[in-house]
């Protein structure tokens, strides 16, 4: 049977979404098969937000209609059929899953006072634990106002615990801990002790998240359509920008310009076009904060020689219009709610990043019973090497700033603290294009490839390193400000401890600098790269799928034990294939010769390593094949670490096994280099970036120091 969660909370507004998917997130790191169920939703014919967010989560493989109970209607017309609806349609879910994360009610404006009572109920029937969301904050309305908080006291907190586990008691549900959310930051233990001293017998576990503004604040986009307005003019992908105050423009120009503040919407009668203009030119300035958006309210169209104005200026705030008066405009945007989803990157991950740096994921998934799996998913393997960099943080540079997918992944890092960045780039041009995606890269550092003093002292290292070319200090001082070099000399000197390039650069850019500076570890001769291959139950390493054209048998054997080194340090026990187009002594040829000989230097250089060859893949990989071709080796038909002949052979394999097998490919991670340096495809996506960070810290953790 399924082990369950069921997440309600005592009253609405809570943030119980973002605890759910921190939960369904942490969940996904230890078992493969995790569901998800909404015993009560508002409509069967409107999508419910929350179910819809959990079900886009990587990994969740089912089918909306299944995982919904029933609906408020039906709880109102008869709760006792209504609960044996529930339960039968959340054992459908249950059985096909290992744990299932169940997401109680929503308390709308129709909800009734007893709604914990029968979420309680619920859980007790469905013999699910219950994790109880507690506000941190007041839920007045006009609390909930657009840059608005209101903290409760802990003494409140406590409280309001008490009575939400009273009622839980009441109708027999075990309690499996309580999370207050949206907590006040600076009195997060005080909240927790409050609400731990309600069962002090008992005990029970309590964790408290602090209030972060971005994450209830309301984006552009939303108001978009909230004031059931048009976009006019501006850059689409400032949309996705919180607004967190409200600046309501019914007033001179003059007394306007002083009351923007940072990330503001500012609502603007159309026929004020003053005050929009002179919006703008404070939005482009340099001198005003930055606004998140404009809003031009009323039927009244922009003149011409306007017009013409917005398509001349240098601001790309968004500009919407809508119909509305002012008045309603204004209370429009601060009903106006933020919300979390798969499409908004930035809100998404800062969600997770709070959950993870708050709520002891390892006490959650042991006490709810769900031991480590024996499988490893693609899923579950990109999240442990996040948890393993972050357990460890190093600082990686990252030459590319003018690229947008550098940015949104390292918004992504920073928000779950993966890793300390470094940005390379002009500060302002970065650091502007950041607020323009809406991504947060506040943490990381931002520096100028053209810093003279860094320039300096970076010129004279790398004419040291190249005296014996002839390399002057001039000519290394023009060296040294190509990114490539730059980010590679911080690595060197110890200022990073490692860089990730290549997504707006070639390989051989990316890597020459590291060939020149970093140079190779002792008793490695060559660079080579691995694919780290995450299948749907087991991850592999192959190599050389990426540097190496047309290895000789002394750089297969390099390949080979640098391979096996990079396969235990992600937690990969190495058992070496050395691939050929036969197995064991059945073949001759030059080609079989070289692996053979390849093997044999292994075998003597690596004494202590499991290693087969020459070996054909399916030997390799099939036990049945293996026993036939190759009884009682130690790695045929057991294999982890599959060393290919060539570059031609191995590029195409890991690109078959990719495509036809449905696998994720993580790399190219180059091995053999006194300090890591990783090269992206120029075809990145910003989730490979974050993976091959997470790599190269992972890798740096495991340097000398």
């Amino acid at each position: 049977m399924a082990r369950s969660i069921y997440i309600t909370s005592a009253e609405g507004h809570t943030g119980k979404s973002t605890i759910a998917l921190g939960v369904l997130d942490a969940l996904m790191r230890v078992t493969p098969r995790v569901g998800v169920f909404r015993p009560i939703a508002r409509s069967v014919t409107q999508r419910d937000e929350i179910l819809e967010l959990l079900l886009a989560h990587d990994g969740v493989h089912l089918d909306y209609d299944d995982c919904v109970g029933v609906s408020y209607d039906d709880v109102r017309d008869d709760p006792d059929r209504a609960l044996s609806t529930i339960v039968a349609r959340f054992k459908a879910v249950e059985a096909q899953c290992d744990a299932v994360v169940i997401v109680g009610s929503d308390y709308t404006d129709v909800a009734s006072p007893a709604e914990l009572g029968y979420n309680a109920r619920i859980a007790a029937n469905l013999g699910a634990p219950v994790l109880l969301v507690l506000s941190g904050r007041d839920q007045q309305r006009q609390a909930e106002q657009l840059g608005t908080t209101t903290a409760r006291s802990a003494s409140a907190v406590g409280q309001i615990a008490s009575l939400a586990l009273a009622e839980l008691e009441a109708e027999r549900a075990e309690l499996f801990a309580v999370i207050v959310n949206r907590a006040a930051p600076d009195a997060l233990g005080e909240v927790s002790a409050a609400v731990a001293s309600v069962r002090p017998a008992r005990g029970m576990s309590v964790w408290a998240i602090p209030e972060d503004r971005t994450l209830v604040a309301p984006s552009i986009r939303g108001i978009l359509s909230a004031v059931d307005g048009r976009l006019l003019k501006g850059d689409p992908d400032r949309l996705d920008r919180e607004a967190l105050t409200i600046v309501v423009a019914g007033m001179s120009m003059v007394n306007v310009l002083p009351r923007i503040t940072e990330e503001a919407v500012v609502v603007i009668p159309a026929d004020r076009t003053e005050v929009l203009l002179a919006t703008l030119l404070a939005d482009a300035s340099g001198t005003f904060p930055r606004v998140a958006g404009i809003i031009l309210n009323g039927p009244f169209p922009l003149p011409e020689p306007i017009v013409q104005l917005l398509d001349g200026f240098a601001s790309t705030a968004p500009i919407i219009t809508t119909d509305l008066g002012t008045y309603d405009t204004a209370v429009r945007v601060m009903n106006a709610r933020g919300r979390i989803s798969p499409e908004s990157r930035t809100r998404y991950d800062k969600a997770l990043g709070l959950f993870q740096a708050h709520v002891d994921i390892t006490d959650l998934t042991t006490q709810l019973g769900l031991a480590e799996s024996t499988v490893v998913t693609p899923l579950m393997f990109e999240y442990g090497l996040i948890e393993r960099a972050r357990a460890d943080r190093r600082r990686i540079v990252l030459p590319e700033g003018d690229d947008d997918r550098i940015l949104q992944a390292a918004a992504t890092l920073l928000s779950r603290e993966v890793a300390d960045l470094t940005i390379l780039g002009d500060e302002a041009a970065v650091r502007a294009r950041a607020l323009e995606l809406g991504v947060d890269i506040s943490a990381a550092q931002v520096l100028s490839p053209n810093d003279p003093e860094m320039v300096e002292r970076f010129a004279a290292e790398y004419a040291r390193l190249r005296a014996h070319k002839g390399i002057t200090l001039a000519q290394a001082a023009d060296t040294v400000t190509d990114v490539s070099y730059f980010g590679t000399m911080m690595v060197h000197l110890g200022l990073a401890d490692g860089m990730v390039s290549g997504a707006a650069h070639t390989t051989a850019h990316t890597i020459r600098p590291s060939f020149e500076i970093i140079k190779t570890k002792p008793g490695v001769n060559v660079v080579s790269s691995v694919f780290l291959m995450a299948l749907a139950d087991r991850v592999l390493v192959y190599g050389d799928c990426a540097v190496i054209p047309d290895p000789t048998s002394e750089q297969l054997a390099d390949i080979a034990i640098s391979s096996a080194a990079t396969a235990r340090q992600f937690g990969i026990d190495p058992r070496v294939a050395m691939l050929s187009y036969s197995t064991g002594e059945s073949g001759s040829g030059a080609d079989v010769d070289k692996v053979r000989a390849a093997t044999a230097l292994v075998h003597e250089r690596a004494p202590e390593l499991l290693v087969e060859g020459p070996i054909q893949y399916d030997a390799a990989a099939d036990a049945a094949v293996a026993k036939a071709k190759l009884p009682g080796s130690e790695v045929a038909g057991r294999a982890t670490v599959f060393v290919f002949p060539d570059l031609n052979t191995g590029n195409n394999t890991y690109k078959a096994v990719q495509r036809s097998a449905g696998a994720v490919a993580i790399g190219p991670v180059l091995q053999g280099l006194n300090k890591p340096i990783n090269d992206l495809s120029r075809g990145a996506l910003v989730d490979d970036i974050v993976n091959t960070v997470a790599i190269t810290a992972i890798q740096a953790q495991g340097q000398e120091s």
